[in-house]
């Protein structure tokens, strides 16, 4: 899996959300280019914006680890209408060039700090995370998306 950690990755990544436009349509799924792009914002906002969301905690959170964390963060890529987490539901509508410009200020960021401020720092759910398993939940979920919109 190709490192998000990476500039050079980081650039390809940015590259593919510019090809995108507020007329992009998917080949799947039922959110537009806008609300995906807010959907896609939400790990970052997780991650940066503490406080956004409630942290899963008791059984929940044991459930997430054990189940959900594995598929988060491994290798092996997304299928195509997968389930959705709750706070990843985005159905209201979104402006596309502020979610545009979101995503590639978290995506930046990400990558100026780099993999090694990630290692081991404890995620929304999922606990504390090694480095390889940040880049995988980063990288596949954006890789999922921008080719669910053909970029």
């Amino acid at each position: 899996m190709k490192n998000i950690f990476d500039a050079n990755v980081t650039e390809e990544i940015v590259t593919r959300i510019n090809k995108l436009n507020a007329n992009s349509q998917p080949q799947w799924g039922k959110m537009n280019v806008s609300q995906m792009l807010a959907h896609c914002c939400v790990s970052y906002d997780y991650v940066y914006n503490e406080g956004k969301y409630t942290k899963p905690k008791g059984i929940k959170k044991v459930m997430l680890k054990l189940f959900i964390k594995p598929l988060v963060t491994n290798e092996t890529p997304y299928k195509k209408n997968g389930r959705t987490a709750p706070d990843f539901l985005i159905t209201e509508e979104k402006v596309f060039e502020t979610e545009k410009t979101r995503l590639i200020g978290f995506l930046e960021r990400t990558q100026k700090l780099g993999g090694e401020h990630f290692n081991n720092k404890e995620s929304h759910a999922f606990g504390s995370l090694k480095t390889n398993e940040w880049n995988n939940m980063f990288y596949k979920h954006l890789d999922h998306h921008l080719t669910q919109f053909n970029v």
